[in-house]
Parts: structure tokens; C-alpha cells; sequence
């Protein structure tokens, strides 16, 4: 009976942190906050509607996104690849500038996922179509509001941040900013 009881309560227990982990991993809470920084004069790029950090304003920062499945809700941004462009420096999974004709995106941290992504595409759907496009860079939610950042705040947990190809091939004009979309690894 004790060896019954005994059984008992380590599958509980197990079923317990089980469920706890299940929770814990469907969560996607601020990791912190980050104190905005006034930009010296001409340093935040603003091209495609990008904010400027605001000074002493508080930006919530994220080591998370919401989880993955075949069908991820995210908000699709306009971004430049291009050097020169809002995007600031080369991206981060190839070192290398890439042409705002080439479906590309930068992903937030979490979905990120410690350049795990990299060089893989993603299926983006959106206003009645879809297209693919290669993650070729992080979309920091970690960090902002500095010269690495060009002046930006930190990127929100579920950012699909798309070039002007992907927002042509969903047929959606760019100055709506940015867009409800569902995305999947392809």
C-alpha cells in the first residue's frame, strides 16, 4: 500500500510540473524595462514610419515571443535591408545588406531564437494572400534606444519585420504601417 501511495505522489508530482511547464512555456511576460535616451540630432532613421526613443520614457524589453505553431499571430512592420536604411547595420544571420526587392525579415528575439531561424524561410499570410521570405536578422527586443539600435526603441515579443517585397507580394500598401499577419517555418 505504501509502495502504491508512494507511486501516487511522485506521478503527481510529475504531472504537476508537467503542467506548470506547459503554462510557463505559453507565457511571454516583460523581461525588464529600458529607459529611452534622447537621439543626437540626425541619428534615428525614421524611414518607414520607425520610432525614435523618447527621453526617459520606459520601454518594455522581451527575451520571449509568443509560441511557435503552424498558424503564429504576429504584427508584420515595413523594414529597409538596404544599407543606408532603417534597418541600421548588416543583419545578423549573414553579415551582408540585402535589396528592399528581396523578401526578407527580421524576426523578434524570441521567435529568433538565437539565430536558430537564420538563412530559413517562413510563410507569411496576409490580407487574402502569401508569400515566402527568408530570415536573414533579429528584430531586438532585448535592446534599444542607443546608437547600435540607430535610436530605436526595442522591437515588441511578435514582430514579423518585413521588406517592401513581402508587403508587394501581400498586395498591402506600405504606408499602412504595419499589419495583423499569421506566419509558419516553412
Amino acid at each position: 500500500m505504501k509502495k502504491q501511495l508512494s507511486s501516487c505522489v511522485v506521478l503527481l508530482i510529475c504531472v504537476l510540473a508537467l503542467v506548470s511547464l506547459g503554462v510557463e512555456a505559453g507565457t511571454c511576460n516583460p523581461s525588464g524595462k529600458i529607459r529611452g535616451k534622447k537621439p543626437p540630432p540626425g541619428q534615428c532613421n525614421q524611414e518607414n514610419y520607425s520610432d525614435c526613443c523618447k527621453q526617459g520614457k520606459l520601454y518594455s524589453i522581451f527575451r520571449c515571443s509568443p509560441p511557435v505553431t503552424g498558424h503564429t499571430k504576429a504584427t508584420l512592420t515595413l523594414n529597409s535591408f538596404q544599407k543606408g536604411g532603417d534597418g541600421g547595420g548588416p543583419s545578423e544571420c549573414d553579415n551582408q545588406y540585402h535589396s528592399d526587392d528581396e523578401p526578407v525579415v527580421a524576426l523578434s528575439t524570441g521567435w529568433y531564437n538565437k539565430g536558430s531561424r537564420c538563412l530559413n524561410y517562413i510563410n507569411i499570410y496576409g490580407n487574402g494572400n502569401s508569400v515566402k521570405a527568408k530570415v536573414v536578422d533579429e528584430c531586438d527586443s532585448t535592446m534599444g534606444c542607443d546608437s547600435d539600435h540607430d535610436y530605436q526603441p526595442p522591437c515588441r515579443n511578435n514582430i514579423v519585420d518585413a521588406s517592401k517585397a513581402v508587403w508587394e507580394a501581400l498586395g498591402v500598401p506600405q504606408s499602412k504601417g504595419e499589419m495583423e499577419i499569421y506566419w509558419s517555418d516553412a
